[in-house]
């Protein structure tokens, strides 16, 4: 069978028997998507790259040592890693980074369900996106957290919970909060967009 086509745990069982390509066809799945989210919290790309980086050496080293379950979703694990990563990262600067534009060369748009959007759409939907993003930094760090993990990191309310060590109540009641502050900010700022994915 063609190895793009295998599931991630036959591919984790073909990579701790040997098969390294494997481990490639894994990396290329997820890098995207984690890459995305690392650097949407982080801001900056070389800093994202080493965490990227890091995280997939981290679960390649859990796998080797048996510590990953088969019962996970692969890609919510990783996931996972890369949050604590992003959190560890934060604490370790013992704040939060300032608002900054910069270094914002990555297409974060290109995402399948709006492969089909003509131009316009897309140029609106970024910059929906692009302020959104900005109003979210100022949001209290626990509903920043799941705001970016649920419309960035493309996670469950479920995955969520585990993600952040709280109930799946919690985890909604944050959002619900957030939302609240978010559309507070957009009256405020006269913005016109809505959250639709809850």
């Amino acid at each position: 069978m063609d190895n793009l086509k295998r599931s991630d745990q036959e591919l984790l069982s073909d990579f701790l028997s040997g098969n390294n390509s494997a481990l490639e066809v894994l990396y290329k799945r997820y890098e995207r998507k984690l890459y995305t989210y690392i650097f949407l919290m982080v801001r900056k790309a070389h800093l994202a790259e080493d965490l990227l980086q890091e995280t997939f050496i981290k679960a390649i080293k859990s796998v080797k040592e048996g510590k990953y379950s088969d019962s996970n979703r692969f890609g919510s694990w990783l996931m996972r890693i890369a949050h604590n990563l992003v959190i560890d990262q934060f604490r370790h600067k013992k704040q939060y980074r300032e608002i900054s534009n910069d270094d914002y060369e990555l297409d974060i748009f290109s995402t399948p369900r709006f492969s089909d959007a003509t131009i316009e759409q897309k140029m609106v939907y970024e910059r929906v996106l692009f302020e959104v993003r900005t109003l979210i930094d100022y949001l209290p760090e626990e509903q920043r957290e799941v705001v970016m993990l649920r419309y960035y990191g493309d996670l469950s309310f479920k995955e969520i919970a585990e993600a952040t060590n709280v109930s799946i109540n919690t985890a909604l009641g944050r959002m619900r909060y957030a939302l609240i502050n978010l559309r507070k900010m957009v009256k405020e700022r006269n913005l016109s967009f809505e959250f639709e994915k809850v």
